[in-house]
């Protein structure tokens, strides 16, 4: 997946990396209200805490990559 960035009236294209789509997989997830959170697997409803949970599963993987 591509980003379009606009600097002084030209784009660049820019490319995602992983964490980013990690991110962004966990925040539509909350958006649709499926994201649960641990072992209680409770409905996430705090923004707060649907962005910890998704930097928290994006640095587990990337520790698991390495």
């Amino acid at each position: 997946m591509t980003l379009e960035l606009v600097t002084n009236g030209k784009k660049k294209n820019m490319k995602m990396n992983k964490t980013q789509k990690k991110i962004g997989k966990v925040m539509g997830e909350y958006k649709e209200g499926t994201l649960h959170s641990g072992k209680s697997g409770k409905v996430v409803t705090n923004p707060k805490q649907a962005i910890a949970i998704a930097l928290s599963s994006a640095a587990k993987k990337a520790k698991f990559k390495k």
